[in-house]
């Protein structure tokens, strides 16, 4: 219950929504299913919120467990006491837990160890007890030496002073207490190893304190510093450092204060500050990298979500300069129609031939929609494709695409089963014309640390940002649900309760016995039981199937619920599937949202999911969105003049600021302070990826290809 609380605690949430939420985590549950049909227990809890409350459950539980372990570890020693054991059951991180547990931990040979080896421990206890009526330590000292390892009293005051000071950098209340100065008071100072130019110069003489640095600063440090660009230490006053540490030693006036001072100074310099000072740095970085992968997490969440172009014929070009530009063309539902290779851009540049190829292949097909690659070539294959739709009789837009993982997928194992008969290069044509169709369907087939919408990706602990990023794919992919009967194998396996090896079992079958005609169905899937079909069924559907609620959110659990609601209004499913609800909200609220609940033996949130599910059976909550912008003209970036504005799409959001689209093949920078008139702590609560915004052009640095852009003093509305 401690922990329930805590967590309730750390959550701003009831206790009683956080013990339903882990009594059904422990349950083998799927956090979409218990996001999604699991609300009257959670109290609503959503997809996030779960998310983090597993996280900081997995991070409780493993701090009890280390807990226990230390215990049991010091009990061994026989050096277990009830002050400390009450002190290790009070911890309450991870770093305090290891900070009690450090005294009684192996260490290797130290000068501490060795002093104890040669009989010095008493005397240092006796200059720790401080006794007014002692004699001064090196007094002392003369009962433990004229041995040969000891031969002085110097070197048995040298070896007590030892021991002394390794038990000041092992004491716990000296260690926090330091930590927190060097957290708040601490400066992070960076020189740079050489003048020459380069992407860290900024950092070549900096300082910044290290509680107010930001995350992408920390991580940029950190880069240049592995790539020898930059040196860099943690500064502080040592003087005031090593005087906060007086009071855990000294009592008092005694013969021994000087040399406990110098023990103080000693344990600083020599023990704590260097432990310390890569305990502050690793800090910095931790919290850094959990920033940008919840960036990162954002911007793919919102890039996942990019409303699909539904119902056009998209011609796939995927740019290239030597070797030619890939096409593919696919029909509304992606199915490849043709595929071909031309080569308008240099060295080649045979314009002619590739337009009379791609215009005989847009009139074949009626294509409606050019999508192109915004890789190598891009910027040539723009201009081509501008001047080529002009030449078309029927109406042609394009838009430019991020192919971020588009080769990474073609070159996959994936990518070979799906289409074997198909070239490498042409397999990425096809990507590129399908993630305009549908970018989940399309993108959920690429490791998501490949799409290119973070920062420092690669610098990221790549566990913890794998199951952050996939994470957010199987939010995605259930919150928008899955066709049942068209979906890949990659797509199937983001969905609640469905593994790798269930996705190629349910492909499998669909082969073999035809389209799945109803929901049940599944159960015959091997490997796929009741519990998995618990957790998958209300995300996967079944459009034109033998039942209407198939193709909705409606969970099988609650068809009979749904069946007794239409009975109760006056409707039937045929109704549903001919769209003749319209009136159907209204009726419930006559009738009481909490009494037909009731009545129907759900509870409210179920009700009203229901109620929305077959109002629009079916329904995308991408739809709801900004669709992208479509082109017919290019401009570059010479045309660009500093007051215009233009319409763009954001593309990247970073701790600094925002890059946006505005159809001159480089992206330009929004900076924070440049988003909107107030302030604002991060750009993500202004904008996010796929928006479409209005910008003023600000500065325009051809040479280095930089735009500089504002959203000030522009109306923002729905674009």
């Amino acid at each position: 219950m401690e922990l329930i609380a805590r967590l309730a605690q750390e959550l701003q949430v009831r206790a009683s929504q956080v013990q339903a939420a882990v009594e059904l985590i422990d349950g083998g549950n799927t956090i979409p299913f218990i996001a999604r049909y699991r609300k009257e227990a959670t109290g609503g809890l959503d997809d996030t919120q779960l998310r983090e409350l597993l996280e900081k459950l997995t991070y409780l539980r493993n701090l009890q467990a280390r807990k226990e372990e230390v215990q049991s570890l010091i009990e061994g020693q026989g050096a277990l006491t009830e002050v400390l054991s009450a002190a290790i059951a009070g911890a309450q991180t991870l770093s305090e837990v290891e900070d009690l547990y450090r005294p009684y931990r192996p260490k290797r040979k130290t000068r501490a160890s060795v002093a104890k080896e040669r009989g010095l421990q008493p005397l240092a206890d006796q200059i720790l007890a401080q006794n007014p009526r002692d004699p001064a330590p090196l007094e002392l000292a003369k009962d433990y030496c004229g041995t040969q390892e000891v031969p002085t009293p110097q070197d048995a005051l040298q070896g007590a002073m030892d021991i002394l000071a390794e038990g000041v950098s092992d004491d716990a209340g000296v260690r926090k207490m330091l930590r927190g100065y060097l957290m708040k008071q601490g400066v992070l100072a960076t020189q740079g190893t050489t003048q020459e130019d380069s992407v860290y110069r900024l950092y070549y003489d900096h300082q910044e304190r290290a509680a107010k640095i930001a995350g992408h600063r920390v991580l940029a440090i950190d880069r240049g510093e592995r790539e020898e660009k930059l040196k860099v230490s943690l500064l502080c006053d040592r003087d005031r450092a090593v005087q906060s540490i007086y009071p855990h030693l000294l009592r008092g006036d005694s013969p021994a204060r000087d040399c406990l001072k110098a023990v103080c100074e000693d344990a600083f310099d020599r023990l704590l500050f260097p432990s310390l000072e890569r305990e502050v740095r690793r800090t910095l970085t931790e919290q850094a990298q959990e920033q940008a992968i919840k960036l990162f997490a954002l911007n793919l969440h919102h890039l996942l979500l990019q409303p699909p172009v539904k119902g056009q014929v998209v011609l796939g070009l995927d740019p290239a300069y030597r070797t030619g530009c890939k096409i593919a063309v696919v029909d509304a539902t992606g199915k490849v129609l043709d595929t071909t290779v031309v080569y308008p851009t240099p060295p080649q540049k045979k314009i002619q031939e590739a337009t009379r190829v791609l215009k005989a292949l847009i009139e074949k097909y009626h294509v409606t929609v050019i999508s192109i690659g915004n890789g190598t070539a891009s910027r040539e294959s723009e201009q081509f494709v501008a001047q080529l739709i002009k030449e078309v009789d029927h109406p042609v837009s394009y838009l430019v695409v991020s192919e971020a993982g588009a080769s990474v997928y073609s070159a996959s194992k994936l990518a070979a089963e799906e289409f074997p008969q198909y070239d490498v290069s042409l397999r990425s044509a096809i990507s590129i014309a399908r993630r305009l169709q549908d970018p989940l369907a399309e993108l959920v087939k690429i490791d998501p640390k490949s799409i290119g919408v973070g920062q420092y990706q690669h610098d990221m602990p790549q566990k913890q940002l794998g199951e952050a990023l996939g994470g957010v794919v199987e939010g995605c992919v259930n919150a928008v649900g899955v066709d049942l009967n068209t979906a890949s194998h990659a797509l199937l396996s983001y969905v609640a309760g469905i593994n790798g090896t269930v996705a190629k079992n349910i492909v499998a079958y669909r082969e073999e016995n035809g389209a799945f005609q109803d929901r049940k169905e599944l159960l015959k899937v091997p490997k796929l039981g009741k519990k998995a079909f618990q957790q998958c069924a209300g995300f996967l559907r079944i459009p034109g199937g033998k039942n209407i609620l198939d193709a909705t959110a409606v969970h099988p659990e609650s068809y009979p619920a749904a069946q007794q609601l239409l009975d109760r209004l006056g409707y039937t499913l045929q109704d549903v599937a001919q769209g003749q609800l319209s009136q159907l909200g209204e009726r419930v609220q006559k009738q009481g949202l909490p009494h037909l609940a009731q009545a129907l033996g759900v509870g409210e949130p179920t009700l009203r999911d229901i109620v929305q599910e077959l109002q629009k059976p079916g329904r995308d909550p991408r739809d709801q969105l900004p669709k992208p912008q479509l082109r017919t003209d290019v401009m570059t970036l010479e045309d660009l003049k500093p007051g215009m504005v233009l319409t763009g799409t954001v593309r990247n959001v970073m701790d600094f600021g925002a890059f946006v689209d505005i159809g001159v093949h480089e992206d330009g920078l929004v900076h924070i302070s440049q988003l909107c008139d107030r302030f604002v702590r991060h750009p993500s609560q202004v904008v996010k990826v796929g928006d479409l915004v209005q910008v003023k052009v600000l500065e325009v640095d051809v040479p280095r290809k930089r735009i500089s852009l504002s959203m000030r003093d522009l109306s923002q509305g729905q674009l």
